[in-house]
């Protein structure tokens, strides 16, 4: 993964003074580093029926570990992006709320999901994203992450409900 972490770009003061954002588009425009990460990702998925990909990058590193994984990839969108919407989740933010949607007719009960996400932060999406998918009957098996921000303790939020697996930890 040395090689993938270098490719992780820091950007201090993003999107506010004092924040340091993990840059992870040099990963994604880089085949090689690419290609690990959704082949580290697959192996993880197991038994699931689908990958969830977590908008907006999710939806990208999703895609990938769906193909490779050889299942089908559905995404997890914020409000108003779906024509039909199965179920929506209301959830918070450090800075405000947000709502996250499933379209309707893709994932239903008894389906095995795994969860992927860019970055495992504060949890706040990832708990919300899990517990979205639980809404309509499916069982999640996992949430996979390529940077998971360790300080911020959005593990936390997941442990014990769903095994969490990050690549790179900060």
């Amino acid at each position: 993964m040395a090689p993938v972490a270098a490719l992780v770009r820091d950007v201090p003061d993003f999107p506010e003074p004092g924040v340091l954002f993990r840059d992870i588009t040099p990963v994604l425009a880089d085949a090689e580093a690419f290609t690990v990460v959704a082949t580290e990702l697959a192996a993880l998925v197991g038994e699931a029926d689908i990958v969830a990909g977590v908008e907006a990058r999710g939806f990208l590193i999703g895609s990938a570990v769906a193909v490779v994984a050889g299942v089908g990839v559905v995404p997890v969108r914020k409000a108003g992006k779906l024509p039909r919407v199965a179920a929506s989740r209301r959830y918070a933010l450090e800075y405000g709320e947000a709502t996250l949607e499933l379209p309707e007719g893709v994932v239903t009960s008894g389906n095995r999901v795994f969860v992927v996400d860019d970055v495992l932060a504060t949890g706040g999406t990832a708990g919300a994203a899990c517990a979205l998918l639980r809404d309509v009957g499916a069982e999640v098996t996992g949430f996979g992450a390529l940077v998971e921000l360790r300080a911020l303790g959005g593990r936390d939020r997941l442990v014990g409900d769903v095994a969490v697996h990050s690549l790179l930890t900060y």
